[in-house]
């Protein structure tokens, strides 16, 4: 028998903006199974990094809309947009023709 619930099984998405000048990055989006799948789509479509961090994910459903994180997910984040930033370069350096 599986016990898991079904909220357990539902994808969840929540997508940050980050402006230099800002202390923090706002939460401008979240959702669960529709509504997360369609700001993955977007993300995608757009050229976002999609990070899947279900711990992450977590923590940043309990912030809401239009707010910044708070404090104690500075650091995580800051890990996090550090590594999009490397991913980003890597990826804008390979599309420079050579010479």
């Amino acid at each position: 028998m599986n016990m898991k619930s079904p909220e357990h099984d539902v994808r969840k998405a929540v997508a940050l903006a980050y402006k230099e000048g800002q202390f923090a990055p706002l939460v401008v989006a979240k959702g669960r199974g529709i509504t997360a799948e369609a700001i993955i789509a977007f993300a995608k479509e757009s050229g976002v990094h999609v990070h899947e961090s279900p711990e992450m994910v977590s923590l940043l459903m309990q912030v809401d809309l239009d707010r910044f994180i708070p404090p104690e997910l500075y650091m995580a984040v800051a890990e996090l947009l550090a590594w999009i930033y490397r991913l980003e370069n890597r990826d804008e350096h390979l599309r420079k023709p050579s010479g």
